[in-house]
């Protein structure tokens, strides 16, 4: 399995988790946003490692946007969602590099 294939994986998973609405907000505010910080990071490296492989980055890209926007109470939500399922779709594809 490739690498950004597995980061994509995880990236969607850590996606839908700060996505459920109690339980994402308390880890987010609760840990002072850094987690957003975290995530960016991440999918910072989802990015580089997909580009490296030749795969779809949309995922990736969406996810970047989603770290700087998600500290708005129900579009962060909304976002991490969404997010997450792209993601979880992208590394669930057995696509050829393009």
């Amino acid at each position: 399995m490739p690498t950004s294939r597995m980061m994509k994986w995880i990236t969607g998973s850590f996606e839908i988790l700060l996505g459920i609405p109690i339980l994402g907000a308390t880890i987010v505010i609760g840990m002072y946003w850094l987690p957003l910080l975290f995530m960016l990071a991440l999918h910072i490296v989802t990015l580089i490692l997909s580009s490296r492989d030749g795969v779809h980055k949309h995922g990736s890209i969406l996810g970047i946007v989603t770290s700087c926007v998600a500290w708005i109470p129900f579009v962060g939500m909304v976002m991490h969602i969404v997010t997450g399922i792209l993601l979880m779709v992208d590394a669930a594809q057995r696509t050829e590099p393009s």
